[in-house]
């Protein structure tokens, strides 16, 4: 069986990455292996809710020199740096 892992990036509060890390530690598990599972148990625990998505569009143009698959140059320019 094969099993698709995709990869992302979170930006996740620096208390809880230290917490979640010392959890790990603790238990002998990886950081991936454990924020995994606590958001399988997450999703699993929740009653699925019915909502209606608004999304709200604006107009965007591309800049030049600007590489929108580099998060860290991305949130420089949205800070004006």
């Amino acid at each position: 069986m094969f099993l698709h892992m995709a990869r992302t990036t979170l930006t996740i509060d620096d208390h809880l990455f230290r917490e979640l890390k010392r959890k790990a530690a603790e238990e002998g598990r990886t950081f991936q292996s454990l924020a995994n599972d606590y958001l399988r148990r997450s999703l699993q625990s929740r009653r699925p809710e019915r909502y209606r998505l608004k999304l709200r569009g604006w107009k965007a143009n591309e800049q030049p020199g600007v590489d929108l698959l580099n998060r860290d140059a991305l949130f420089d320019l949205m800070d004006g740096r």
